[in-house]
């Protein structure tokens, strides 16, 4: 039975290739879209949940009331992780990951920098990371340890092995190569080259057993048998234990949802990234069903052609469930044709596909799991294509269609218009969330920042290179190569520092209010071009006192209740600081959060970053050239590696820029597809209509006439569609602007927009076919009537 089923569908597909070409066109586009979404979700769901121990590990976070909001963050300070493996039996062991960026290592002639992280040895314990030498169980053991990656041995090295060999710290320390591990997968959320073990940290770098500076992350791991539950009500007040009037509580979160579920609203997850796999989950399921619905709609356009054979086989004593079997194979047969070209698609696609989103995606064809989930994902979507039209031609009544008496396609508003109008509603959704999107990215990008981002490069402050800065400077101004220098905490675009502990006169000592840190040794209103709205810059070379000197940007000075600031006083780290001047907002931090109070504080506070302004009067490649030859001369052993802040800048918008990519490449797939159904739907329709055609023509009616005739009916759909979409795209969308402070508001003429785009399209894929229609000769037309 099934081998004669499989020959009919084989037959009937051949017979009609139109109709099979279009289906199998609109399933391909459809699976191999959602193959490629699900690849990236797949990714996102198993970020670090490979990891062995995966279930008994947590990382320690804070909760704590800051301005009337409960805030969460996951640093902490050096000594709670011994605190917590010594004070609660539960807790197995602890390790401390303190990440600090681009550091320099030398071996013999070779100086480079590598993305370092500096961890406990029992890290590699904790987490399972792959090793290609040594063992990961011991590999951090000794006080000079170091771990690298392949790439990093391959550049210091080449095809030697590097076990017991030599690298050079920092200039200040020889470590010991112990361990050699595989370049980190894709799906972890770490970010290193190089594991460092502890002691060196607090030998050549910051050792600090402050318990109010939170500067690292700290990893525990639970007994199997433990109750977290319990395990956070124990250690809830550890730091008020340690800190005099601490209102900090510490609780214990999942690694395994640090990635997913990394936004808290009041001390509560909330979500993070596990809204945009819902998103783009949802996005999948709808391009597959738009695709699965443009099946059903051809199919059961063709139903005329279909009729007299199901009568036939209906009168020769066929049972229904016999006719709905061998339509579903066609179906199943049409969707395993698809699904195998949309695997060899999404092949070809994939290098595009990651380098659209920045990752490494691979089909996994070596994993049986993978073929048994694509053999599901092939029937699921046969079966949920063939479902309607099996059961809609299979019950067609003998007598009515061998008279030929059935309803034809533009009668009513039958399930097929409403299918159309289900899949045009989709696709408008998606148009209308993509040109939101890149509104909101758009609006971000031109928002004011309060500082001049060109002509404007940091660089990494090391030891080494403080000690000789001066006159590393002096010759920068010597050689007219820049026009301003300064040291400061961190990139203008971003913040590494913040506190509520921050102090002024008139401050109500029950307030929390958070303050963020940064640093500038001199003249930042120059560097940055930041606006200067009362007092002065802070110059050191003319006021010997500004070393203690601060400004406030204008948020600041209306949080601190300053009406004539200059000459406060504010009370940070055991230091008073005089404020000579206050700048407008700028932007040190997301484009998307709200301003920020920011006090910038002189020379005598900590720096790790120094910006150099290029002067603008040179060509910018020889301009870079020349500093470049200056740095190797004062510092011969360590490479010039610098960063546009504008290039840091654009960084900021990677992931709203991915999902808006991610979101226009499937709103074009879908109506992609949308198109090649209303292209079947109209060539069928206007078959049925030909000889009603030939008659107008014969009566007189134009081209013209005919084409918007032949047009009205599927536009009128898409009209229908429209209406639909609206609410539901504005409402969704609202969504998902409210997780910004810095947003749009969503404007009628985006609808506008998408309803033209959405109209034209439409009426140019079934123009062709109305053309096509309207031009037939009556004659042709008309000679069987």
């Amino acid at each position: 039975m099934l081998k004669n089923y499989i020959k009919v569908a084989i037959r009937n597909l051949s017979r009609n290739k139109g109709f099979t070409l279009l289906n199998i066109s609109g399933l391909v586009v459809g699976m191999a879209g959602a193959i490629l979404i699900f690849l990236w979700i797949s990714r996102e769901l198993s970020v670090d949940r490979f990891h062995e121990n995966g279930e008994y590990l947590y990382e320690v976070w804070n909760n704590n009331v800051v301005d009337g909001e409960v805030w969460s963050w996951n640093s902490t300070p050096k000594p709670i992780g011994p605190a917590l493996e010594s004070g609660y039996p539960e807790i197995i062991s602890f390790a401390r990951h303190k990440y600090v960026g681009d550091m320099l290592f030398s071996h013999e002639d070779e100086n480079l920098n590598r993305e370092t992280v500096f961890v406990d040895s029992t890290f590699l314990e904790m987490f399972s990371f792959s090793f290609k030498e040594g063992n990961p169980a011991d590999a951090l053991k000794q006080p000079s340890s170091i771990v690298i990656n392949e790439d990093v041995a391959k550049d210091f090295f080449g095809d030697e092995s590097p076990i017991g060999k030599t690298l050079r710290f920092d200039n200040k320390a020889d470590l010991i190569v112990t361990g050699v591990m595989e370049n980190l997968r894709s799906n972890t959320d770490f970010e290193f080259e190089v594991l460092i073990t502890w002691p060196v940290f607090e030998n050549n770098l910051f050792n600090d057993d402050n318990w109010s500076n939170n500067h690292l992350e700290t990893f525990v791991r639970l007994d199997e048998n433990a109750d977290l539950a319990l395990v956070n009500d124990k250690i809830r007040d550890i730091k008020k234990e340690h800190i005099e009037e601490a209102t900090t509580d510490v609780f214990l979160y999942p690694i395994e949802n640090r990635y997913l579920y990394n936004d808290f609203e009041n001390g509560v997850p909330i979500g993070g990234n596990i809204d945009r796999v819902r998103m783009f989950t949802l996005i999948a399921v709808l391009i597959l069903l738009i695709a699965c619905i443009n099946f059903m709609n051809l199919s059961t356009a063709q139903s005329e052609r279909r009729s007299k054979e199901v009568g036939i086989r209906k009168v020769s004593g066929a049972k229904k469930g016999a006719l709905v079997g061998q339509f579903m194979i066609e179906s199943i047969l049409l969707s395993l044709i698809s699904g195998v070209i949309a695997l060899g698609l999404v092949q070809l696609l994939l290098p595009y596909f990651n380098n659209t989103i920045n990752l490494k995606l691979s089909l996994p064809t070596s994993s049986f799991s993978f073929w048994l989930l694509a053999t599901g994902f092939i029937l699921l979507t046969g079966i949920l294509a063939g479902s309607y039209p099996a059961f809609f031609l299979s019950s067609f009544q003998p007598i009515k269609v061998l008279k030929g008496t059935f309803s034809r396609i533009g009668s009513g508003f039958n399930p097929r218009k409403i299918l159309v109008v289900t899949q045009f509603t989709f696709a408008i959704i998606l148009i209308a969330s993509t040109i939101i999107v890149r509104n909101q990215i758009e609006h971000a990008r031109n928002r004011k920042l309060g500082y001049d981002k060109s002509h404007l490069i940091y660089h990494t402050l090391s030891e080494e290179i403080e000690k000789g800065f001066e006159a590393f400077k002096r010759d920068l101004f010597k050689e007219d190569l820049a026009k301003s220098v300064s040291k400061n905490m961190s990139p203008i675009t971003e913040n590494w520092s913040n506190s509520w502990g921050i102090g002024w006169d008139g401050k109500d000592e029950e307030s929390k209010k958070l303050m963020f840190r940064y640093s500038a040794d001199i003249r930042p209103v120059e560097t940055f071009g930041l606006t200067l709205l009362e007092g002065r810059d802070i110059d050191v070379d003319q006021f010997a006192t500004d070393s203690t000197a601060a400004l406030l940007n204008k948020e600041a000075m209306k949080m601190m209740g300053f009406e004539n600031p200059i000459g406060e006083l504010i009370y940070d780290n055991d230091t008073s600081w005089h404020v000579v001047g206050v700048v407008d907002n700028f932007l040190n931090g997301s484009p998307f959060g709200k301003d920020r109070p920011i006090i910038i504080f002189g020379p005598y506070t900590w720096t790790g970053i120094f910006h150099i302004k290029l002067n603008d009067e040179l060509n910018a490649a020889e301009n870079l050239s020349a500093i470049e030859k200056v740095f190797s001369t004062h510092y011969p052993n360590i490479p010039f590696e610098y960063d546009f802040v504008d290039d840091a800048y654009a960084q900021r918008f990677e992931n709203q820029k991915r999902t808006a990519k991610l979101t226009f490449i499937f709103s074009g797939l879908a109506i992609m597809i949308s198109c090649l159904g209303l292209f079947g739907l109209s060539a069928f329709a206007g078959e049925q209509r030909s000889k009603e055609v030939g008659v107008r023509k014969v009566l007189g009616a134009s081209v013209a006439r005919i084409m918007w005739l032949l047009s009205t009916d599927f536009v009128k759909l898409v009209l229908i569609a429209f209406l639909i979409a609206v609410p539901i795209a504005w409402y969704t969308m609202d969504q998902w602007l409210s997780d910004f402070h810095y947003r749009i508001s969503i404007s009628p003429t985006v609808f506008l927009i998408t309803g033209i785009v959405a109209v034209t399209i439409a009426f140019l894929t079934i123009s062709y076919q109305a053309l096509k229609t309207a031009s037939i000769n009556p004659v042709v037309a008309l000679k069987n009537e």
